[in-house]
């Protein structure tokens, strides 16, 4: 600890001296034994490295300094006087003597280069500093309107050399014999990269910059065309970039709640009473479900999650991956790729590509400590997180985070009306209704309990690349993250569920009920280790990929029936188990300027396993609230499955790009799919416009999960002897009796266009159609149980296989899902002398989520007139997520000041509950939610913020409309009405949200406070 400090005050001196007189920091000598001198790069025993100088600097004058790690690496530096006070001044003095410059590109941001010219010699063989023979790379920069261009770095990739331009746009850089690739960089302008073969001789490239689209112009993105990595702006598909810093500044505590308010296609809710869905809310891109959107990390695919949502949620039917287990301070950036990308990655992809990138070269050690609570006063949080690492080499790293969070549960129940919980939980008589009233009049909400639950997690993450000789590098990365969460069950009241053999209230005390709670544990964990090496125009990168997810759930607080007295009031009900490994071995090849391709494989194993219970919590009924998985339904499958995809991309001309792709996949378990991609794009108007288009086939492979789930209940029927009722197998001998066809894969069809508006430096607009059609869509089916009458085949069937109702899957449905995509941003608005203001907009619209078509009803059921997808599920799949969604927000730095206001409107969402009658929806209103986070940076390494989510505490609000005549009538009958709000709400248990769930957060207004620290 003494060490650091006196390091901090040795560089605040040094600021000092720049200031007052000026830092002559690399007037350091060393005279050899002829007399001369030379620059002294090793270090001094007072001395300091480079890099904590220039870093001191960017503190005392509060600006940005970019430079390249190797320009500054082992480079250290003294203090002398000389007449200077500014960072200009300072940095002539600290950069001169290594033979480097700078360009100072806005008031607060300066990059730092090589000097012109630094290289000396003649033009055929110029002096290195490495003793070999050289030649000279020698050519102008200039931009579209043929003006030179200054400070352009230009670097050659896989080798540490590289220069600047001069004021009249000249480079002149010395490289060896060979092929080499030349990366052109500025602020302003597209990056540009080609090649260049040296022959013994003096080469010239002359080279003309575009103006960029975006401010992220020099961000390379890796999703999209395989073959060659573009910007963000001038790639021929559409794709959002958000940074950690953005993520943060939502002020949510993990990655799914934070995209909610970034990225206007992204939809996800909490669940109020769901069991195992509270261990990882679903969410969806383009209202696609979850298992549609390809999540990578680091350009890798990331596990999905064991769980199947069986509940009437959204995302029924489905699996997702867990976007919570990734701690939001190891983030980099995050690129969404809205596009359908079956053809470039495999299966999944049908909605697009979520790629999570994470930090690497170590910059400091970030600190966090945060502490939130609802408007309410419940939801207590805590967390803490800590960001480090190290670097080693020019390229090497290790960067790892911790993070630790607990929260508190919520609670938003709401007043239960006693008139119709007597009648469907009492006995229905008038005496009935008083005890019902009684209790009401004590416990209003009859003591329910809904809302987020309790959570603990500890996240572990490590990200790390090491360089080998031949410019090839090993980088690996690991995750871990455990999740325990604490939930309720609705609660049974004394009328509704008794307490025969006093086994869960004392014999001396008055029975109110019991409330049966869920806690589920998560171990989720994914790792990384591949190879990647350049050589000549050749990139090849080889990884192996390993990835889990285990879920264990336990109940308290109930009993079960069947086993009375005997009864345990503590069950394990089993969980569930995904597990994968895979392999991928990607090249790509520039093979001149214009042309790239890409070819490469990937094999896949996965395994699903499903976990049995303890005995007591699947014998007979199971305990009340959550039937355990009993032995017969345990098992554990796996498949295989290896592609392959060849991609090329051809720069037809300066403004005209074309990239196609094709792929091959092979399952063992359904046989193989063949997709294809063709986009490009267009650039016009002096490149202030850009055109883009893509159509697309895709495909996606029924989950493991989907094929294998079977969670059945033996349940005994007066009469009937023991029936079975749940989710069976589609592989299994009930769904075959009931004519259920085997899965086989989703195809679909792409089509995207837009464009790109840059009319000045400071604003950019994107707008992007997009029209998804999705064939043979698996679907979880409804309960298909006996007819009123029983007298069709399908009674006779169920009767003879002892089934009182179950639920498959199936590719039972079609669907087309079009809709529009916005981003506009207006960034560097100057505010006062020293503040900047970034305003940005995006929105998402759905123009249309409709079935096609007839649902594929097997012969049996339709005969009985009954439906695998119902118009609740119908409901539930295509309207249950905002009709629109858009987000305005404003970024202000001014001083020590920073502030954030996002307004996030959330266009109208349609359920149709079970319960609701068949002639009435009800529609979630259209609202908005105002965020806001305040920050302020007391010293260098000590800021704090305070994030005040949903200031106005707006909640989700429904009403019912009518679908017909029918509809109109029953909405003039308050009787009715009073019934079907019932309904939908449990009797007025969820007043906010329906039991099915609402388009936004019901917790309302929330405040977090976090003090952040860099050491």
């Amino acid at each position: 600890m003494r060490k650091s400090l006196y390091h901090y005050w040795l560089i605040a001196f040094i600021l000092t001296l720049c200031t007052a007189n000026a830092v002559y920091g690399q007037r350091i000598v060393r005279n050899d034994k002829n007399g001369n001198s030379s620059l002294l790069t090793d270090p001094a025993e007072n001395s300091l490295p480079l890099k904590d100088v220039i870093s001191a600097l960017e503190r005392k004058f509060r600006i940005s300094i970019l430079y390249r790690e190797q320009l500054v690496q082992n480079k250290n530096v003294l203090t002398d006087t000389s007449d200077g006070n500014s960072a200009e001044n300072a940095l002539r003095s600290l950069l001169t003597p290594f033979g480097l410059t700078f360009k100072k590109v806005s008031p607060t941001q300066i990059i730092i280069s090589e000097a012109p010219g630094r290289y000396k010699g003649n033009a055929g063989t110029p002096d290195s500093a490495d003793g070999k023979q050289h030649n000279l790379l020698i050519g102008t920069v200039r931009n579209v309107k043929n003006e030179p261009v200054q400070g352009v770095s230009v670097i050659v990739i896989g080798v540490a050399r590289g220069t600047v331009t001069d004021a009249q746009g000249s480079y002149r850089l010395p490289l060896e014999n060979g092929t080499h690739k030349v990366y052109f960089s500025s602020v302003g302008y597209n990056s540009y990269m080609t090649t260049v073969k040296m022959q013994r001789a003096a080469a010239v490239k002359d080279v003309t910059l575009n103006n960029a689209v975006t401010d992220l112009s020099g961000v390379v993105v890796a999703v999209g065309s395989r073959a060659s990595q573009r910007t963000f702006t001038n790639t021929s598909l559409p794709v959002d970039n958000i940074n950690g810093a953005d993520l943060l500044s939502t002020g949510q505590l993990t990655l799914d709640k934070a995209l909610q308010f970034r990225a206007p296609s992204f939809n996800t809710v909490n669940m109020p009473v769901h069991d195992a869905t509270s261990l990882s809310d679903p969410y969806e891109i383009r209202n696609m479900g979850p298992c549609r959107t390809l999540i990578l990390i680091n350009g890798k695919r990331k596990n999905p999650g064991s769980l199947v949502y069986i509940q009437t949620s959204p995302g029924r039917g489905e699996t997702e991956t867990d976007l919570s287990a990734i701690p939001m301070d190891a983030i980099k950036r995050v690129e969404i790729l809205r596009d359908g990308a079956s053809a470039q990655y495999g299966s999944d992809a049908i909605a697009g590509v979520m790629n999570i990138i994470l930090k690497d070269r170590f910059e400091y050690t970030s600190y966090k400590a945060n502490t939130g609570i609802t408007g309410k006063g419940d939801g207590f949080s805590i967390g803490t997180s800590i960001n480090s690492g190290v670097n080693f080499g020019d390229r090497g790293f290790v960067n790892y985070t911790v993070n630790f969070q607990k929260e508190n549960r919520t609670n938003r129940p709401g007043n239960v009306d006693a008139e119709q919980d007597n009648l469907d939980l009492g006995d229905g008589t008038a005496g009935g209704l008083e005890e019902v009233k009684a209790f009401l009049e004590q416990f209003p909400d009859a003591r329910n309990v809904n809302g987020t639950p309790a959570l603990t997690a500890a996240r572990f993450l490590v990200n790390a690349g090491i360089p080998v000789k031949n410019n090839g590098s090993v980088y690996a990365n690991a995750a871990y993250v455990y999740k325990n969460i604490q939930s309720y069950a609705n609660y049974r009241t004394a009328y509704w569920k008794q307490d025969p053999w006093h086994l869960l209230h004392d014999t001396s005390s008055t029975y109110l009920g019991f409330g049966p709670t869920f806690a589920g544990d998560l171990n989720d964990y994914n790792a990384t280790l591949g190879y990647k090496q350049e050589k000549g125009l050749w990139t090849s990168d080889i990884s192996v990929t390993v990835g889990g997810n285990r879920q264990l759930y336990s109940v308290d607080n109930t009993w079960n029936p069947s086993m009375g007295q005997n009864s345990p009031t503590t069950f394990r009900p089993g969980g569930y188990a995904f597990h994968h490994v895979v392999g991928n071995a990607d090249v790509t090849h520039m093979v001149n300027e214009k042309l790239s391709i890409a070819f490469g494989t990937e094999f896949r194993n996965e395994i699903f396993t499903i976990i049995a219970g303890d005995r007591a919590s699947y014998t007979g009924m199971g305990p009340i609230s959550f039937s355990g998985i009993s032995n017969i339904n345990a098992n554990t499958s796996s498949r295989f499955n290896i592609g392959g995809y060849f991609d090329v991309s051809y720069d037809v001309s300066r403004s005209l790009l074309l990239n196609a792709t094709a792929r091959q996949e092979y399952y063992n378990d359904f046989g193989g799919a063949f997709v294809w991609k063709v986009s490009g794009r267009k650039k016009l108007a002096g490149d202030m416009l850009t055109l883009r288009s893509s159509v697309s086939t895709g495909f996606r492979a029924p989950g493991l999960h989907q094929v294998n789930l079977q969670i059945v209940q033996q349940i005994f029927s007066p009469g009937l002897g023991v029936q079975s009722k749940g989710v069976v197998s589609n592989k299994s001998a009930q769904a075959q009796v009931l004519g259920v066809p085997a899965l086989k894969p989703e195809r679909s069809v792409n089509f995207t266009a837009g464009f790109g508006l840059r009319p000045s430096k400071r604003f950019s607009l994107t707008l992007d159609y997009y029209n998804i059609r999705i064939r043979d869509r698996i679907i979880l089916s409804s309960d298909i149980t006996h007819t009123p009458d029983r007298n069709t085949q399908l009674d006779a069937v169920l009767s003879a296989n002892g089934i009182i109702g179950v639920s498959f899957f199936t590719n039972g449905i079609s669907t087309n899902t079009q809709g529009l995509d916005l981003v506009a941003a207006f960034k560097n608005i100057h505010v006062m002398t020293t503040g900047r203001l970034a305003i940005n907009l995006a929105g998402n619209y759905t123009i249309a989520n409709n079935l096609l078509g007839v649902v594929s009803n097997p012969k049996l059921i339709d005969d009985a007139g009954q439906a695998i997808f119902d118009y609740m599920q119908e409901a539930l799949l295509l309207t249950s997520r905002p009709k629109f969604k858009a987000i305005l927000g404003g970024d202000l730095i001014l001083n020590k000041w920073s502030l954030t206001v996002n307004n996030t409107l959330f266009g109208p969402a349609t359920f149709r509950s079970e319960g609701l009658d068949e002639n009435i929806k009800m529609v979630f209103q259209t609202k908005m939610v105002t965020d806001a986070n305040i920050g302020y940076q007391f010293t260098p390494w000590l800021g704090a913020s305070f994030a005040a989510n949903n200031i106005f505490n707006v909640l989700p609000r429904y009403v019912l409309k009518p679908l017909n005549n029918a509809g109109r009538e029953l909405l003039n009958d308050p009787g009715e009405v009073r019934r079907n709000v019932n309904a939908v709400t449990f009797n007025g248990r969820y007043h906010i949200a329906t039991y099915d769930g609402s388009h936004f957060s019901q917790s309302g207004t929330c405040f977090l406070l976090s003090i952040n620290c860099k050491l």
